[in-house]
């Protein structure tokens, strides 16, 4: 028999973190996800103990959604979504969902967070093992970079871990190197050699050239719009 273990201190643990990260974002706003109508025993203790715990957070915006349900307001009205809080098993099975919908499991990145700090939190971009593409290349480091984002965030290095993430979205607007699961044709080195040619040029605009020994330079005039002071 297997059985899933929910804890009264395990639940308001993860409820609170979640409440206050959505307190932390501009529209404040968190959504629930449940199972308490199938899963008569762990998940209503769940939907208690998030319900006391969201009572301390007046300011907070919450509904709440049955998993299945939640699966398709990701994919026809993403919008409406801000800050998540769900089960692990539930969570694990939407953040897959969620990184397909933003192009490729690739780009997930994942962060295994203890709120205490007493020990180590934990880093890795784990959606998607790809065993078939070993070797050759082409897997997508962006996964890899954004993890590294929130791992710097983590650490009080929140400047550094946004130029990280504009860099990334710099190479991503640009679509000049993607990797084939989002539709392009670098490798991973030209993906990387991109991502860094974005940071070593604060996000410059300008136009990102690659060379004959596949590494990619960031060209033209240095312009920051991005409040980002240079690495």
């Amino acid at each position: 028999m297997d059985v899933a273990v929910f804890t009264r201190t395990g639940i308001e643990r993860i409820a609170r973190f979640a409440c206050d990260l959505a307190m932390s974002r501009p529209r404040k706003l968190l959504t629930v996800v449940t199972k308490s109508n199938a899963q008569r025993h762990g998940m209503v203790l769940w939907d208690e103990v998030v319900r006391e715990v969201v009572r301390d957070h007046p300011g907070l915006t919450v509904d709440w959604m049955l998993v299945d349900a939640m699966t398709q307001r990701m994919v026809n009205k993403p919008g409406s979504i801000d800050t998540v809080l769900a089960t692990n098993l539930h969570a694990d099975i939407l953040s897959d969902l969620a990184a397909a919908l933003g192009g490729s499991l690739g780009i997930g990145s994942t962060s295994n967070i203890d709120p205490s700090r007493n020990r180590p939190s934990m880093f890795e971009p784990i959606h998607g093992s790809a065993f078939d593409i070993a070797g050759k290349g082409v897997a997508n480091p962006l996964g890899s970079f954004w993890t590294a984002s929130l791992m710097l965030d983590h650490l009080g290095e929140q400047a550094a871990s946004r130029r990280l993430m504009v860099a990334i979205e710099t190479v991503t607007g640009r679509g000049e190197y993607l990797s084939p699961d989002l539709g392009g044709a670098a490798n991973t080195s030209e993906v990387t050699a991109a991502v860094i040619a974005a940071l070593t040029g604060v996000n410059n605009p300008g136009i990102l050239r690659l060379n004959r020994d596949r590494s990619v330079v960031s060209t033209g005039t240095v312009r920051n719009d991005t409040g980002i002071p240079p690495i």
